[in-house]
């Protein structure tokens, strides 16, 4: 079978326009220990959001999940008409990485999903054999083709300019719990015949406390064609400092598809956030991008909230930019893209 790029398809860049945001609703009581309650308000608020100008399909267990979340969205006044509900039962919440990963082939106006194989972060938090068929799942109720590279790969761990360039870690991708069959030239190939890419930036350690071995979107985004925004910690006693700077050294020497240098754009991380003694993986650059929205997380940081918000609303003039408290979703591991995975229109 031919693969992905071989058929003319590539994964387009999160900036570029969407038909939907698909979402998984969140039920493990285990991925916010004691807190689960807190969390849906805000996840009900950032629903509403792109429910303003995009379907959100939410992967629910049954129909009592179904208007469990129905409660929810109606008490935030979302616009229910914009919200699909597939009857998909999932493990867990995060979407972003069990997800389909939607691919496009925009000669012929075509679309396909890639269903990478998904072990929850180097078998970290078993069972997720549900999370690992969704993929599958949608594209037959999409009625969608559906690619089978066989190999561990998560949404969150990489990130695309749409036109042939690819950002990662090598923290995450060469780590021994995903592929230790795969060397990084192999890994790269996956890369290029599945996602329809040219050009792989390798980037080093993620942020402390991040459960999945360094997922970019934690610290390096794509934010137009050109250019990446990366979080730099500026508390030299911080554990974050020297990774993040190292990060920013790679980012100067690399180059695009095209050869050229990539614009960079600083962005601050929040202060530390810390729940039961377990410093927790907050940063700014787990945002969304929607159609009219950017949807980013903020953590009661009176120093760097707002300073964060401005810096990506001066990097997306064409949408509004919108913090929401992200300080309970958190606790989760995760925030707004960890929990998101976008479908492009054709």
């Amino acid at each position: 079978m031919k693969t992905p790029r071989e058929l003319g398809f590539i994964f387009p860049a999160e900036f570029e326009k969407q038909s939907a945001m698909w979402l998984s609703w969140p039920h493990k009581e285990a991925s916010w220990p004691g807190k689960i309650t807190t969390i849906y308000p805000v996840y009900s608020q950032f629903v509403k959001l792109i429910a303003v100008s995009q379907r959100v399909c939410i992967n629910v267990a049954n129909e009592q999940m179904k208007q469990f979340a129905l409660k929810h969205l109606q008490a935030v006044n979302c616009n229910l008409t914009n919200c699909e509900f597939y009857f998909n039962p999932t493990n867990d919440a995060w979407c972003r990485d069990h997800g389909p990963a939607f691919v496009l082939n925009r000669a012929k106006k075509e679309k396909a999903i890639v269903d990478w194989n998904y072990n929850a972060w180097g078998d970290k938090y078993p069972p997720y054999d549900l999370d690992d068929v969704i993929p599958s799942l949608i594209g037959e109720e999409l009625k969608l083709p559906v690619f089978h590279p066989g190999i561990i790969m998560e949404g969150g761990s990489v990130d695309f300019n749409g036109c042939g360039t690819l950002i990662t870690t090598t923290s995450c991708l060469l780590n021994k719990n995903r592929n230790p069959q795969l060397s990084q030239k192999q890994i790269e190939q996956y890369l290029i015949d599945y996602y329809g890419i040219e050009n792989i930036l390798w980037l080093g350690d993620g942020i402390v406390g991040d459960d999945t071995d360094g997922h970019i979107d934690d610290i390096a985004r794509f934010v137009n064609e050109d250019t990446v925004i990366t979080v730099i910690e500026e508390n030299k006693a911080d554990e974050n400092y020297e990774p993040l700077q190292e990060n920013l050294r790679l980012l100067k020497k690399m180059r695009l598809e095209n050869s050229q240098q990539i614009n960079i754009v600083e962005l601050p991380m929040p202060h530390k956030v810390v729940y039961e003694n377990q410093r927790l993986p907050a940063s700014y650059a787990n945002f969304y991008i929607a159609n009219e929205y950017v949807v980013v997380p903020v953590f009661r940081d009176d120093k760097n909230d707002q300073r964060a918000l401005d810096i990506l609303q001066s990097c997306f003039k064409d949408r509004r930019v919108v913090g929401l408290d992200s300080t309970d979703l958190i606790w989760g591991l995760g925030s707004f893209h960890c929990l998101s995975q976008q479908e492009p229109a054709i």
